[in-house]
């Protein structure tokens, strides 16, 4: 089979601390990583690219079919002001507009460079692009309902949309939204029949309102909860997340080896990290930067997860709180704001960590022999291979 090879300033395989300078990556025409080394030459390098090359990135959390809502909500609003935002605006298109912009924002990604995705589905609006699409997504069918009485029927409207996701092709399995937006009893049985899939992801502890809610039953989205006339969960003196982890417990007894990801973490305490850490054995942290400031100026303590070790990955939520879905302007933004993270360590929370928490670190994740992460460069960058504000990242297999 032919090889085809490129190099560049700085080669991120993420099986080393280092980058290679002045690297190389030999690679089959279906994309399989033969070999890396140094370049002898640069000068007879046929094609050398002025930056990194790093390996296909993994969108750790995204809602791609709210593509529909890019540009339509105001910023800083809080939770509380967002929910009633989506509430107004998320049904304004219909399916086949969802499905046309899905495959636009798809098709962005993928050239950006993103291999593969977590993505959350509350319709099968989305399927049909990805069945077909070459970027592979795992897909988290999310649920609502804040009143005890709707749990028979949304997880019966919810194992119906699994099985249409199984007949598309799609890997899928029911998830729980977060603790303000269902009932105890919804939380704890849709958390049971994503554990029985081996996956589940979870907005989890994404605001200071979320905290207040649970932990003494007040502030603006218990406020907006009573409003609306709905149901709002226990009071428990806790967290958010401990209050997760009891519901958990509910349906299944602890440890939990099933990969669980714990998406937001804005309000992260080493308290809520010791909880989670005891009972869950394949835990992952994803954060999304620039999603946190459009909706309430806020960021996730990453001192504090890099000191306790955890698997971080990162996401871009979607197009009603990110006015884009480019995974190097989310590494920018943490870059900017946690500027001691190094760039080997921002890549493999962007690539590895991802495939690992998806199973698919035997194909993506790294730039190792044997493997197809896909290739992307990114360009821009400063001269000891980091990122600036001006990097972009473009596919190059």
């Amino acid at each position: 089979m032919k090889t085809n090879r490129v190099a560049a300033s700085f080669v991120y395989t993420l099986d080393a601390e280092d980058p290679i300078r002045n690297g190389y990556v030999e690679y089959y025409e279906d994309g399989t990583v033969v070999g890396v080394g140094a370049c002898e030459d640069v000068a007879s390098e046929e094609r050398f690219f002025e930056g990194a090359i790093v390996p296909g990135f993994v969108n750790a959390h995204c809602h791609v079919e709210l593509s529909h809502l890019h540009g339509k909500f105001r910023k800083g609003t809080g939770m509380a002001g967002f929910i009633d935002q989506i509430n107004e605006l998320r049904d304004w298109a219909g399916r086949e507009v969802k499905a046309t912009l899905v495959k636009e924002w798809m098709d962005k990604m993928w050239k950006d460079g993103v291999s593969a995705m977590a993505d959350i589905s509350n319709d099968d609006s989305s399927f049909e692009v990805k069945a077909s699409h070459p970027m592979y997504t795992r897909t988290f069918l999310e649920v609502f309902g804040s009143e005890p009485h709707m749990c028979e029927g949304v997880m019966a409207d919810v194992t119906a949309l699994n099985a249409v996701a199984d007949d598309a092709g799609i890997d899928a399995a029911p998830t729980p939204h977060s603790c303000y937006t269902m009932s105890p009893q919804l939380l704890s049985a849709s958390a049971f029949a994503g554990l029985e899939k081996g996956w589940l992801s979870y907005h989890s502890q994404e605001s200071q309102e979320e905290e207040d809610l649970i932990r003494s039953g007040s502030g603006a989205m218990y406020e907006n909860r009573k409003r609306s006339g709905m149901s709002t969960p226990p009071v428990t003196g806790e967290s958010s997340l401990k209050y997760f982890i009891d519901r958990l417990s509910d349906v299944k007894q602890a440890p939990y080896d099933e990969h669980i990801l714990l998406v937001h973490n804005v309000c992260l305490s080493k308290d809520d990290i010791d909880a989670a850490k005891s009972v869950m054995k394949n835990v992952y942290w994803a954060i999304c930067p620039l999603s946190n400031i459009f909706i309430h100026e806020s960021l996730p303590p990453v001192p504090l997860m890099r000191e306790n070790g955890l698997d971080i990955m990162v996401g871009t939520d979607s197009l009603s709180s990110n006015d884009d879905l480019d995974m190097v302007k989310e590494l920018t933004c943490l870059h900017v704001n946690f500027p001691e993270v190094p760039m080997n360590e921002l890549l493999i929370w962007a690539s590895l960590n991802g495939a690992r928490f998806l199973s698919k670190e035997d194909i993506l994740g790294s730039i190792t022999p044997g493997k197809k992460p896909g290739l992307v460069y990114i360009k821009n960058i400063d001269n000891d291979g980091g990122l600036t504000t001006e990097s972009r990242s473009e596919r190059i297999i």
